[in-house]
């Protein structure tokens, strides 16, 4: 049994913005990272249930990368996506229209490799991104 965290941001844009934006690769090279000196420069998805993800994670200087990938499991436009990876955790990712903004929670099924604090940081960072990219387009 994994333990399980919560990671939330407010984004000032539209529901359905914020759902495509999440789940399309095009985008997803562009947010999905946990600081300025990663990037994601592959992604590539099968959006439905049962289709897999891989997103290609790795050090700008080239020196340490990974392949984070999965299986969809719950699609409810434009409102939920549910994951598991390879190794069998589990993600829930809750979009929810609040005035003119969406609220964006994840939960997490954790792994053992690494404090519980550094994971919340990095996912954390990563959805910060997230926002900060989906605001500025």
């Amino acid at each position: 049994m994994f333990e399980r965290f919560t990671i939330s941001a407010h984004v000032n844009k539209d529901i359905k913005t914020c759902f495509k934006i999440y789940h399309t690769p095009e985008h997803i090279i562009n947010w999905n990272f946990a600081s300025d000196d990663w990037e994601c420069p592959k992604a590539s998805s099968e959006f439905k249930v049962g289709g897999r993800f891989n997103y290609y994670m790795q050090a700008k200087d080239q020196s340490v990368g990974f392949d984070f990938t999965g299986i969809f499991d719950v699609i409810e436009f434009p409102t939920l996506i549910k994951y598991h990876l390879d190794d069998n955790r589990k993600v829930e990712i809750h979009f929810k229209k609040h005035d003119n903004q969406t609220f964006i929670s994840v939960l997490i099924d954790a792994e053992k490799e690494n404090s519980l604090a550094l994971q919340k940081r990095g996912w954390q960072s990563i959805l910060n991104n997230y926002k900060k990219y989906v605001e500025s387009i």
